[in-house]
């Protein structure tokens, strides 16, 4: 009897234990790491640890640079070694094109920065940015769409304040279109000449007609004739407003022939670029070549917000318009 007891102990016991949440954790946690360890003793995995490093790109903190004022930051990218072993293990051999990354972040952000005007995006990232400096010109507007969408590009328009209340459903048109709305004033005065209140009353008056026009919210302003003073943008800032410059202008006011605008842009265009423009003749029959060009040197087409943005995009050749394809 004595003997049954006991052995419906050790049994009570065995079964406890076995079936015991902490114990099913401990247990897993043990397979867990004998699979760690495994792991990390298989010359795959060891291999994409040592390649690794080859493929590491360090991030780029934002800064002020003296000339070209706020430089956003850059996400770098590092080798995920977990996912990138997941994908090789089944054939057991190192393979780069199954090498899966992640971002890293820089330490250093655009918000992190005093109030500064931004000319361009960070110099390591493969994009460009199209801004459309709208107070005039609606006879162009609509061709210009058309190119935009047909190449599926989202630029950024400056609008002003007066010119949207006078050509809401233009505003609209724009905003429907997937386009990013900024504000360029709302008289197109030289802000280098206003006092601080007008300054304000400025940006103020034209992001209100801009969000009820198009219930979008406003993040950027761009001044007219691109005539600022510090106090500029500091206000700006105080009303959440980046201050927008450029780095490559088309000069379309003088309206060139397309090759001149087309040759002024090319010569010029680098990695970040922010490219002036207005709706003119010449812009509108430029539009579709420069962007083809644009995308045959391997960059993206994006509006400032996607610009500043620290993720990385990938340089690669971009596919150019054809007309003969126009769903491709």
């Amino acid at each position: 009897m004595k003997k049954i007891i006991s052995l419906c102990v050790i049994f009570l016991i065995a079964f406890i234990m076995t079936n015991n949440r902490f114990t099913n954790e401990f247990i897993t946690e043990m397979k867990g790491n004998t699979v760690e360890v495994a792991k990390k003793h298989d010359s795959l995995y060891m291999e994409i640890e040592q390649q690794a490093e080859t493929y590491e790109i360090p991030p780029s903190d934002a800064k002020i640079d003296p000339v070209w004022k706020a430089i956003p930051g850059y996400n770098g990218q590092a080798v995920d070694i977990e996912a990138s072993y997941e994908k090789m293990k089944k054939n057991g051999k190192f393979d780069e094109r199954k090498l899966e990354f992640r971002q890293v972040k820089p330490r250093k952000h655009l918000a992190d920065l005093p109030p500064a005007a931004i000319y361009k995006g960070n110099p390591d990232k493969p994009m460009v940015s199209l801004i459309i400096n709208v107070a005039w010109g609606n006879e162009y507007l609509s061709d210009m769409l058309a190119t935009l969408k047909r190449h599926h590009i989202h630029a950024t328009f400056f609008l002003e304040g007066r010119w949207v209340k006078k050509n809401p459903e233009l505003a609209k048109m724009i905003t429907d279109a997937g386009h990013e709305a900024g504000n360029h004033s709302y008289t197109h005065p030289n802000m280098q000449n206003l006092t601080s209140a007008q300054i304000r009353q400025e940006m103020v008056k034209t992001n209100e007609v801009i969000e009820a026009t198009t219930g979008e919210r406003v993040r950027w302003m761009a001044p007219p004739s691109g005539s600022y003073k510090n106090e500029v943008v500091q206000i700006a800032a105080e009303e959440k407003l980046g201050t927008i410059m450029w780095s490559v202008d088309t000069i379309d006011w003088q309206r060139p022939t397309p090759d001149v605008l087309i040759d002024r842009v090319m010569s010029k265009i680098h990695n970040g670029a922010i490219i002036l423009m207005h709706p003119t003749e010449p812009t509108a029959k430029s539009l579709e070549q420069l962007i083809g060009q644009i995308k045959a040197k391997g960059l993206q087409i994006g509006t400032i917000s996607e610009l500043v943005k620290e993720d990385r995009v990938t340089a690669a050749q971009a596919k150019v318009y054809n007309p003969e394809k126009p769903h491709q």
